[in-house]
């Protein structure tokens, strides 16, 4: 999906917003996360890297369990686009246009390259920081070789600021803290989408089975996350005109 400078200036306004009337650091994260895999054409997963107090990698926020996965791969071999851009003192950007063939990681990359990713970016966060702020990486894989452009890099550096703020202006972003309210957004989502598939049951006569992915497939094709589509479907249940919704 491609995006004009109006729908990238509009993208970048409601991530400003959502930091500053966020209370959750985890909140701003997640919305970047969704927001690259939005505005990078050749992003299929998106994660942050955060480096605990303890100098230890975790993973808060992804777009998919996949993205977590690789994430955990480079933590353990302590190679990779995400551990290099995470280090303090680490540099700025890390990419790798063709994971399988990229000797700096060859552990990793030719792990990712047996999964089917092939590209990786990952822009550092708070390179500076000092205890008990954290540093970390915004992370993009893509399934394509070169699959960034230099536009793609842009836009990715300014995600990765909006993400260093919401960490700079937070006191003491520990592990626990994150994985505890990444732990209540995740029993928050699954009662939204329960509910919300059961309004679609209901209204179609569909299993539960049919209900989830009549929400998975309208969310990608609406560009929508799936917790924000299941509340919109549970507020407006006695409007929405169901049969619209995404098709069978």
């Amino acid at each position: 999906m491609l995006f004009d400078g109006e729908s990238l200036a509009r993208q970048f306004v409601l991530l400003t917003r959502a930091l500053l009337e966020s209370g959750s650091v985890a909140a701003v994260l997640e919305r970047v996360v969704f927001a690259a895999r939005a505005l990078v054409p050749g992003a299929d997963l998106v994660s942050v890297t955060l480096r605990s107090d303890d100098e230890a990698f975790h993973t808060p926020v992804w777009t998919d369990r996949v993205a977590d996965d690789l994430d955990q791969l480079q933590y353990r071999f302590g190679e990779g686009a995400c551990v290099e851009a995470a280090r303090p003192g680490g540099p700025g950007m890390a990419l790798s246009d063709d994971l399988g063939t990229d000797d700096r990681w060859p552990r990793f990359g030719r792990a990712a390259a047996e999964v089917g990713f092939r590209s990786l970016v990952s822009t550092a966060l708070l390179p500076d920081a000092v205890r008990p702020r954290l540093s970390g990486a915004l992370n993009v894989y893509s399934r394509q070789r070169n699959a960034f452009a230099t536009e793609d890099r842009d836009v990715l550096l300014l995600l990765a600021t909006h993400a260093s703020l919401a960490l700079a202006t937070t006191r003491a972003v520990r592990r626990g803290e994150l994985e505890a309210e990444q732990l209540r957004r995740a029993i928050d989502s699954r009662d939204l989408i329960g509910q919300a598939k059961g309004v679609l049951m209901a209204r179609r006569g569909i299993s539960a089975e049919e209900a989830f992915d009549l929400l998975r497939r309208t969310s990608q094709d609406m560009n929508l996350k799936l917790r924000e589509l299941a509340q919109t479907v549970v507020g407006r249940r006695e409007e929405l005109d169901l049969p619209d919704l995404g098709g069978r």
